[in-house]
C-alpha cells in the first residue's frame, strides 16, 4: 500500500470507529469517557485500565486495537493520544487482589479506578464530568455513570481504542521495571504471559511476589 493510499484507509479508518461517539454527540453528550483494560490473561503482573475522553475534533490517525499496532507506533501514539486527550486516567489491581476477588472483578475494580482518575482530572480541568462511558465489554454500573459496553469495543470505537492503547503502554512499561527486579522470567518480552521462556524461569526459579498463584 502506497503512502497517500495508507493515509486514506487510516482517515477512512478513523471515521469509521467514531460512530458512537457521533451519535453520542448528536444527542448533546460533550464528555465520553471511552474505557479498556490489559492484563487478564498473564500469569504475572497487574490488570491495568485506562479511561481517556477525547475532543470532538480528535484526530489522530492510527489509533486502533491495541493489539493491532506495533510496540513502536503504540508508543508514538501514547504520546498524541495523552497529549491531545481532555482527561485521561489509568487503574491497577496487583496480583494478590486478582487472587483475592478473581479476574473480573479485579477488572471491574481498575476500570472504575481509571474513570475516577479522569473524572478528577475533567472536574479540576473544566468543573464537568464524564456524562457517558463506551466499555469494552464489560457491564460497568458501578461506575454511576451512563454506559454502553461494546463486544470488541476497541476495534469499534476511537475512544475504546485510545484507552486500549494508554493502558497497554503504561503496563508493558511496569513489566518492562519488572524484568529489572525478577530476572529470569523474559517479562520484558513476555510481559507476563506464559511463553516458553516464562515457564522456564518458573521451573528453575519459582513464583515471584508478582505472579497470580490462582493462574499457576
Amino acid at each position: 500500500m502506497k503512502k497517500a493510499e495508507r493515509e486514506e484507509y487510516l482517515k477512512n479508518r478513523l471515521v469509521e470507529m467514531q460512530v458512537y461517539e457521533r451519535a453520542l454527540r448528536e444527542k448533546g453528550t460533550s464528555f465520553i469517557g471511552g474505557v479498556d483494560e490489559v492484563g487478564r490473561g498473564p500469569l504475572a503482573g497487574p490488570v491495568c485500565a485506562a479511561c481517556v475522553v477525547l475532543p470532538e475534533d480528535f484526530d489522530v490517525l492510527g489509533v486502533d486495537d491495541s493489539k493491532k499496532v506495533t510496540e513502536k507506533k503504540r508508543n508514538e501514539l501514547y504520546g498524541q493520544i495523552i497529549e491531545r486527550a481532555i482527561c485521561w486516567g489509568v487503574g491497577f489491581v496487583d496480583n494478590h487482589r486478582i487472587d483475592e476477588i478473581n479476574i473480573l472483578n479485579a477488572t471491574k475494580e481498575a476500570m472504575l479506578a481509571a474513570i475516577n482518575e479522569a473524572n478528577e482530572m475533567l472536574r479540576a480541568s473544566s468543573g464537568a464530568k464524564i456524562e457517558h462511558l463506551l466499555i469494552d465489554a464489560v457491564k460497568l454500573p458501578e461506575a454511576g455513570i451512563h454506559g454502553t459496553a461494546i463486544i470488541k469495543g476497541d476495534a469499534k470505537s476511537t475512544s475504546i481504542a485510545a484507552a486500549s492503547i494508554v493502558a497497554k503502554v503504561t503496563r508493558d512499561r511496569i513489566m518492562i521495571e519488572m524484568e529489572q527486579i525478577y530476572p529470569g522470567y523474559s517479562f520484558a518480552s513476555n510481559k507476563g504471559y506464559g511463553t516458553k521462556a516464562h515457564y522456564e524461569g518458573l521451573r528453575e526459579f519459582g513464583p515471584t511476589p508478582i505472579h497470580r498463584r490462582t493462574f499457576l
